[in-house]
């Protein structure tokens, strides 16, 4: 399933299948394990929805099966109305195992600071499936928004999906609706998606911001590697805080 990074996770990078087929021809072993896995998380039982994965699964960023039961759990303690939509989007048939590509729409509230956000958050995988259960589990692109307010600003964000290591790159989080003479604050910030970095503490020192967003220049770790990029976006009528994963890869 899907808890996340800054804000969500469902389970590197890995490619997609070359022969992939359409989602109208995957069989229904692979359909009845997917769609086990929405029900289980809709219902948020936890219980039900780890005897889906498999005793060996290998997690995203390096979760182990245990510490991602435990963090999916602390996630839906976090936050109320989740709703899960799992929408297969191809499928390879590996053996006797399935390969599919799937994208994960998340919503949800949660509250930071006695203010309520609104979650939504959509995530690419490709998934392995061996005897009915999810063997292995890898993100293709993720993105996350909380936003909180009467009009919360809208932004437009330009961002890569990959770059090479040690290569600079671009970064804009631009607001959209004119700003008139209220004060804008934000920040921008780059973090790791492995289990340690889940628990690390977050920035929270705000700059005005005179552009009408964030424009920044980041440089690319030296090693292949996958980074979450936030924007924070304060205006005095709402709060956007936007997510998205930064793949690092070799040429």
């Amino acid at each position: 399933m899907v808890v996340a990074g800054a804000s969500v996770m469902m389970g590197g990078v890995i490619g997609v299948p070359a022969q992939a087929a359409s989602p109208e021809t995957a069989p229904a072993e692979l359909v009845d394990a997917i769609t086990a896995i929405e029900t289980a998380a809709n219902d948020q039982d936890l219980a039900q929805l780890m005897t889906l994965y498999s005793p060996d699964f290998i997690g995203p960023d390096g979760f182990t099966r245990d510490q991602y039961e435990t963090t999916l759990g602390s996630f839906w303690e976090q936050h109320t109305d989740l709703t899960y939509d799992v929408e297969l989007l191809a499928w390879e048939r590996e053996g006797t195992a399935f390969v599919a590509e799937t994208l994960t729409t998340v919503e949800g509230t949660r509250m930071i600071a006695g203010r309520a956000m609104t979650l939504t958050a959509t995530v690419r995988s490709q998934q392995r499936y061996e005897n009915g259960q999810l063997a292995s589990q890898a993100i293709l692109s993720e993105e996350n928004q909380l936003i909180s307010g009467v009009m919360p600003p809208e932004i437009m964000v330009q961002l890569p999906q990959t770059v090479t290591p040690g290569s600079q790159f671009a970064y804009d989080a631009i607001v959209s609706t004119p700003l008139g003479d209220r004060l804008l604050l934000g920040l921008a910030f780059d973090e790791g998606v492995t289990a340690t970095d889940f628990l690390a503490p977050r920035p929270v020192n705000l700059e005005s911001l005179a552009a009408g967003g964030l424009f920044k220049i980041g440089t690319a770790p030296e090693k292949p590697d996958q980074r979450w990029i936030s924007a924070v976006i304060v205006r005095e009528d709402g709060i956007v805080i936007d997510t998205r994963r930064l793949n690092v890869e070799a040429e």
